[in-house]
Order: C-alpha cells, then structure tokens, then sequence
C-alpha cells in the first residue's frame, strides 16, 4: 500500500474563462452592475476540489500582464486571440482577494505563464516525492504528465473530471509525455498562434515521432522520408518547426522563490470570505459559512498558541506505540507463534511498484492488537523485470531482511488459513502482491478503504483521510519517510520504513473497529458481509488470470480503420473544399461556422464548441457533420483500444490484466482501470468487433460470455410493483413491443418498428430520469410529442410514476437513496436552490436504487460463480465483468458444466418479482460468444 501527499496547481486564468463562459447566455450580475459570472464558477469549483480532493498543499497560479520569453521569441505569439472581455478583466482583483481568503496562495511571475510556474512547482514536488495535479483544460500540460504528476481536467457540462495520466497522453497524441512537445512543435497550437510545420497535422506528425523521436532528429533525417512533399514541406519550414516547438515547451526552470511546504492547505479566513460574499451578492455561499457555525472568535484565535496549534493531530511521536522491526529469529519466531494464536490481523505490503503482479517485494507489516505492530523486511530475488517503478533510483540496492523463500514457506500456512481473519487498506493490492509469490491469502474479511466507501461513496477512502477524520491522527508523509534525499524505499534504513509501514498497519487496526461500528449503525453489515468484502477474493482472482489478447487481429484491423479514416478525411476536405486540421477545434469551428455558416449551438473561452453534443445537435444540417462524427468515433476506437492494447500485456504473463476498482462508482458498480474495459463502445459494428480481439488462453479453451437479459427493467418492474411490467416479464413477452402497444393503443401485430424502437427508449430513459426535451433529443421528435409519449407511459405504468415520485421524496427528506440490498448514496445537491443542479441530482435519485440493486446482483453471482469454480475444482475461469455481462475463459471438456453452473448463480443471485434471464453464448473470441 503506497500513499503520498498531494499538491494541487490550479490554471486559474482557465478556470476563469471557463467559469465566464458558462454563464455566456445568462451572465451572473450583481446590483453594483459587476459581472461575477467567473468568480462564482471558480469559488464553486474550488470548493469542489477541497472538499473532494482534501489537498495536502494547494496554490492558485495566474498568469501576468509582462510578455513572456514566447513573445519576444515570436511577436505573433497568442496574436490571433480575441482580447479578455472588460467585465472578466474587472473581476479579476476580486478573484484573487477571493482566493487569498481561502488562504491559498496566489502565484504569478513577470516573464513567464501560469504554465511555466506550475511546470517548475511540478517537477520539484516529483522530487520531494508529492503527488501533484495540474489542475487544467490545456492539452499543453500533458508534456509534463509523469508517475508523479497528473492532469486533472475539469468535466465539461456536468461531467465527471477526469484525471489524465500518462496512458490518457498516449490516448490523445499517440506518444508518450516526453514527445508531446514534438508532436506540437510539428503542428502547431491555433489557440497560441504557434505555427507548426504547413500541411502537417496529427496523422502526419505521429508517424515521424514515432521513428525519429525528436523535431531535430526528423530534421536531419528529411532524405530518409519516403513522401517527396512531405520533404519539402519540413526544409521550408526548418525553422519554423524548431521554433514552434521552443515556443510549446514549458518551462520547468523558473525562478520562483518558493517552497513547496509553503503551498500547505490551510483553514479558510472564514470573516474575510463572508466579507467579500456579501460585496459580490454571493448570498447562498455567505448563508453556508454563517450555517455551519465556523466563525470563530478571533480574539481567542490570536491568543492561541503555536504549540496548541500544531498539537490538534495526534502522530506517531505523540502516541503510544510499539511497532517492532523484526532483525532476529527469535522475533522472527514469536511473531508466526502470534499470528498463529490469532483470531484476526492486519497485513500490507510494502513494494516496489504500483503493478502488484510485477512488484518486488520489499517488507510486510502485521498488527494484531492496537498500538502495536511487526515489520519484517523482505529479500525478494523473484522479480526478474519491474513494473511501473514508483522510483527513479539506482540499480543496486542495500540487502536486509529475510529472503522470499523462507516468507513465503513460513507465512504461506497462515495467509492461507480462511479461519483466521485478514483485514487491510486496499487489501486486494496487498493480496496481488502475495499472490505473486505464491500466496493466496484467504479469510479476508475487512478492508479500511471499502467500508468507508460503502459508508459514503462521495467522501475520500485513503487511509491518511480516515486517519484524520476518525483518530484524529497525521500518518507518516512519504515526504517525511524520505527527508534525506533517498530515491527508492530499498535504500532507506529498514528501520523508517518499519515504523512507516507498522504504523499503516497499527492505524488500519485501529480504523476498523470505528468503521464496523458504523457499518453495523447505518444497516450496512450484511452489504459488506456478503457482497462487498466477499468479492475481493474474487476480483483478485480475475486480475491473476488476465484475459488473452489477439495482436495480429488488432494490427490488421488498425490498417482497416487507418484506410477509412484517410477516406473520411478526404469526403471532410471535399466537403469543406479545402484542407485544414479535423483535429483542430479552432480550425473545424471556422469551416463549420464561418465558411459553411451553420449555426453555432454552444461557445467556450476559445470560441465555437465542435464537441459531439454540437455535431449530434447539427447531424442534419450538412453531410460534413455525419463524417466528422463517424471520423471521431474511429480515431478515439483505434487510439484508446485498438493501438493501445497491445501495449498493456504484462510481458510475464502474455495477458493484459485489468484492475477492477470496487471504491470508484457511486452507484456500486464496478470500473476497470488499465485497460478501462467497460468503455468499450458496442454500438457501432466496428466497436463490437473489438471484443474479437480477445480470446481463450490455448486451443483447447473457448470464451463464454453470460449477460444479464434486461436486468434494470426487470429490477423497476420489481421496485415499483407496476402490474403491467410485471405482467409483461412474467408472460415472458418483448417488454419493448408490450410497452409501445400500451402507449400507442395498439395491438401487438400492429407494432411498427418505429413504435417499438420509442418505446424502449422511454423504457431506459424513463430509468434515468429523462424529460420531454431528453427524449425529444434521442428520438429526433418535437418535445410536445416527447411530452405525450411520456405521459402516456406513466398512465400506462402508474406504478413507475409512482416510484419515481416517492423516491424523489424520499431523497429530499433523507439525504440519500437506497438498493434492495441497503446500499446507500448520499446526495449532497438533491435540495440545491439551483433547479439544474437540484433536477440533476433528482436523476441520480431515481437511477441509483435500480443500477445499485443490478450491480449488486451481478457481484453476488460472481461470488457465487467464484465458490462453485473452487469446489467442483473447475479449471475454467472467470476473467472480465462488464456491466451486466460476465466473460470466461473456458476449457472446452468443462463447457457444458459451466454453461449450467453460471446461468444457475446468475439467474438465482437475488430473488425477484419477476423472472430473472440470462443469454450465455461461447465462441472463439468474445465477439462470437456475445
């Protein structure tokens, strides 16, 4: 288990604009005539990231008026931009002094951009081993992305954020973060006016990058390239292309005097923000302050002493403890003898990698009573090639502590025993780890990480934060653990990383009496008892097996979707009749709007969005559109999946293995990380025939894919109790063609395919919450004939209607909403005075018990499906879960025996008003088998 302290570096000039922005069409103005629009934006967010994020040092970066060494460089740099509006300049004053309330500080610096700045803090925070998040819409940033540094991009219209690492840069540009400022020296930045070579774009930059690595290198190598006017182009323009690329590199050397330590989170001027609410008329903001009762007496707060302030957390130094680095045998000895006797303990790891299944092994900490806990280091010579090293460092390392071999003979009996309990903080990572080494470690019953996320889905799980929160404790920093300048944990005495680790171990003892406790107070033992922790064995054993990736189908079909992407790029060119960047935003919204005068539906900071709700919105108004939406389609398939996936097979194993995350959605359901497998698109016949790229581990194994029929319609028919979709199940009839007979009036022999295809619409739409304007949206109809086909349903389903009515209630007076299994989901906004903050969080009401309950389902059969597997000692496994769909790798001699036994733990998983279906096929990929 590895944690670290945070830093969050914000772009403020971006966030401002795009807080300015939002409120385009309806700008925030206050009775002085003062446009807030961007303050009210930017406080909101900030709030967001602290509350959410609990940022260890934070600091608001804001560029200045001075020319940078860009202009002076390049006289036409940022020349085509349009001038700040007056209003949005006038607010800035009032956004700093807003910040500088929050006790944030604000940085800047004569010479030199907010990116620069945050380039500069960035890289010395990745040497002192902190965490940092660039907190940016600007593509720019990627070139800084590392193990240690993210982006973390803002959603756009209600969207999640999205935090963007070094996978999410090859997504975007092809190439790693060390290349990104060639691929833009290459093209150029219309938002900047940084010029590029002429005539290259993306397509034609990647390829350049990828075989000569640098602007220079291609430059010295022009004979070598095969295109005679793609020669031409790079000599005319040698100059050009080095200087673009000076000019789109971020300085990280900049000579800003201050310390990272200096950028701490601190409380919030509480007085002084009230002050400038009620200049700026921010009345709800001012109302929250006074509500919560934070003001405090600041004649008592200037008497307070240093010593009483930095006393407020309890820390290792401060605490009673005994945490014990086991050197000899003797204690080697009596440490097994202790866990041997014990009904329960903690374990973690300490490692190497954040990849468990590559990690060296470096200690284990154990605790079985509180205050008190071992450390023993560990020798591990079983790693022959690391993952993804959290340390850039030596290759030589100090040698002390026990060797693998004898650990692994030692512990194995004990980790193994299901009679004993294990509890930990994300303790599948720690159980992967051992798993490696040949453990599989059984009788796990409590994980930290997952109780407080089934307590409150919307708060933050990391032990440090429940640390604080519950014990009102402050763990050992990273930082601190490495104050002496040493790059690797092999090269730190064993005894700092023994109190480091044995205190993860002591606290998450500590921790999980407090959380069961509440766990049993909120209802949510028998969630956690039979779902939650049960699945960690499983998932563990899923990420061990992998999933079998066929590279050469992958590799012929980037050449086929390669040659339909040239073909869409020249029907855009003729279309527009004439050539220009596609993946330029700046550049299409000037063909789209200017030259071929179609409307303009939404603005951002750098003009007319081109986003995909823009094109859908324009789908009929030119062919161009239905090009370019089929071109982005292709080119996000072929980079995120097809390109990309080939990179992620672990060498050691042949397999990609992905992460499943139980602590992600708010609704229960599971995600995938690295690969992200549940975004694969099945819409389009292309995005379907990605799934032929995965298949069996040999020749003598099939795949076979088991997919709930329905399950959210049937778990509402179940919820509302409404007898016409009870019926309609229980008759096994087409629900869709049943509901489009009951709204239209008509005869089932009398549906059209037209009718059926609106009533399944509202069928899904209805679960979501959808209005007359959504559905009018989705089905290219007018919204009074939305609103008809709507309430028509809902006098057609009384029942449905009555659900959602009593939900919303419920939401509004409890704060949350919950699934038949009593997992819960608070909803901090469900009585915001904002109605489309309010309506929005209404939705997630409705939603929620019908998606949870279905995911709770889906991880009770895999429970299930898990435990027959094991006792009828089954060869097949069981190795993805996507939505509502289970995938398995299956020896053919066990195909009938699992055809049965996964349709039987599926169908029986929970029990409903209705029968539960699942449709089960096989085939030599998982394309053939769904």
């Amino acid at each position: 288990m590895k944690r670290n302290e945070t830093l969050y570096l914000i772009d403020s000039m971006g966030i401002a604009y795009r807080s300015y922005f939002a409120f385009a069409q309806n700008p925030l103005i206050n009775s002085k005539g003062e446009t807030t629009s961007a303050i009210y934006g930017f406080v909101n967010y900030l709030n967001k990231i602290l509350d959410e994020q609990k940022p260890d040092y934070i600091a608001a970066v804001f560029d200045t008026d001075v020319p940078t060494f860009r202009h002076v460089a390049y006289k036409d740099y940022k020349a085509t931009r349009n001038k700040m509006p007056d209003d949005l300049a006038a607010s800035l004053t009032y956004l700093k002094d807003v910040v500088k309330a929050f006790n944030i500080p604000v940085l800047e610096l004569d010479g030199y951009e907010a990116d620069d700045v945050m380039g500069t803090l960035a890289r010395r925070a990745e040497n002192e081993k902190i965490n940092t998040f660039l907190v940016t819409s600007d593509k720019d940033f990627m070139q800084l992305v590392s193990n240690r540094i993210k982006i973390y991009r803002p959603g756009k219209f209600g969207s999640d954020d999205e935090i963007i690492g070094e996978e999410g840069v090859m997504t975007k540009f092809g190439v790693g973060p060390d290349q990104v400022i060639e691929m833009l020296g290459l093209i150029g930045d219309t938002a900047d006016n940084i010029p590029g070579v002429p005539g290259v774009g993306p397509k034609t930059a990647l390829p350049l990058v990828l075989k000569y690595k640098t602007i220079e290198n291609i430059l010295d190598n022009i004979d070598s390239i095969p295109q005679k006017g793609l020669q031409e182009k790079l000599r005319n323009n040698r100059e050009i292309a080095l200087l673009s690329k000076h000019l789109v590199t971020i300085d990280i050397n900049v000579p800003i005097k201050v310390d990272i330590h200096h950028l701490k989170a601190k409380e919030k001027d509480i007085p002084g923000l009230i002050k400038l609410y009620e200049h700026l008329e921010f009345k709800t903001f001012a109302k929250r302050l006074r509500e919560k009762n934070v003001v405090e007496d600041l004649t008592e707060k200037k008497n307070e002493t240093v010593e009483e302030e930095t006393t407020t957390l309890q820390d290792i130094n401060s605490t009673k403890h005994n945490y014990i680095v086991v050197k000899k045998d003797a204690e080697y000895l009596k440490l097994l003898a202790e866990l041997k006797k014990a009904k329960a303990f903690v374990f973690d790891t300490e490692t190497t990698s954040t990849d468990a299944l590559r990690a060296e092994l470096v200690g284990i900490a154990f605790s079985i009573e509180k205050q008190k806990a071992y450390y023993i280091p560990v020798i591990d010579d079983t790693v022959q090639e690391s993952g993804e090293d959290l340390f850039s460092g030596k290759t030589e390392h100090k040698r002390e502590g026990f060797p693998i071999e004898r650990i692994v003979k030692d512990f194995k009996p004990i980790l193994e025993n299901e009679k004993i309990k294990k509890y930990g903080q994300n303790i599948k990572y720690d159980s992967l780890v051992l798993s490696a080494k040949g453990i599989i470690v059984a009788g796990i019953s409590f994980d930290t990480m997952i109780a407080a996320y089934v307590l409150r889905s919307d708060k933050q799980h990391s032990l440090d934060s429940l640390a604080s929160e519950l014990l009102n404790y402050k763990m050992v920093s990273f930082d601190e653990l490495t104050n002496e300048g040493k790059k690797d944990i092999r090269d730190i005495s064993i005894d700092e990383v023994g109190n480091y680790s044995a205190e993860d171990a002591d606290i998450t003892l500590q921790i999980v009496d407090i959380l069961h406790d509440k766990i049993s107070a909120n209802g949510l033992k028998k969630l956690c008892a039979e779902i939650e922790f049960p699945l960690i064995e499983v998932l563990n054993a899923m990420e061990i097996s992998g999933v079998k990736i066929d590279i050469p189908f992958l590799a012929t079909m980037s050449g086929e979707i390669g040659a339909t992407l040239d073909e869409l790029i020249k029907k855009i060119y003729k279309h527009a009749d004439e050539k220009f960047n596609i993946n330029s935003t700046q550049q299409l919204a000037k063909i789209l709007f200017e030259k071929l005068k179609l409307r303009s539906v939404k603005k951002t900071k750098t003009g007319f969005s081109t986003d995909v709700a823009v094109l859908e919105a324009l789908r009929k108004e030119h062919p161009i559109v239905e090009h370019l939406l089929e071109y982005r389609q292709l080119q996000k398939l072929k980079s995120t999946y097809v390109d990309a996936l080939p990179k992620l097979i672990n060498p050691l194993t042949g397999k990609v293995h992905t992460s499943f995350n139980q602590t992600v959605a708010a609704t229960g359901r599971l995600s995938s990380s690295d690969p992200n497998l549940q975004n694969i698109p099945i819409r389009t016949e292309l995005g379907r025939k990605m799934r032929k790229a995965f298949i069996p581990s040999d020749k003598n194994s099939l795949i076979l894919s088991a997919d709930y029929s329905q399950i959210e319609l049937r778990i509402m028919a179940h919820i509302s109790g409404d007898q016409g979709l009870l019926e309609a199940f229980n008759n096994h009839e087409d629900i869709h063609s049943s509901t489009a007979a009951k709204v239209f009036g008509v005869s089932q022999k009398d549906i059209t395919r037209d009718m059926r295809r609106k009533a399944k619409e509202v069928n899904f739409g209805i679960m979501y919450g959808i209005g007359p304007f959504g559905l009018a949206s989705r089905l290219d109809i007018s919204q009074s004939e939305a609103k008809e086909i709507i309430q028509k349903y809902f006098e057609r389903f009384p029942k449905v209607n009555q659900y959602i009515s009593e939900t919303i209630a419920a939401a509004h007076t409890n704060g949350y909403v919950e699934t038949l299994n009593g997992r819960r989901r608070y909803l901090t906004d469900i009585n915001n005075k904002n109605q489309n903050i309010r309506g929005n969080a209404e939705r997630q009401a409705i939603n929620m018990p019908i998606q949870g309950t279905a995911a709770d389902m889906i991880k009770l059969a895999m429970i299930g499906v898990h435990r027959e597997l094991a006792s009828k000692k089954l060869k097949s496994k069981m190795i993805l879960q996507v939505h509502d769909e289970l995938v398995f790798d299956v020896l053919k001699t066990e195909e009938a025996k699992m055809k049965k036994l996964v349709e039987e733990q599926m169908r029986t998983a929970m029990k409903l008003n209705v029968p539960i279906e699942v449709e089960i096929g096989v085939g030599k990929d998982w394309l053939e088998a769904h």
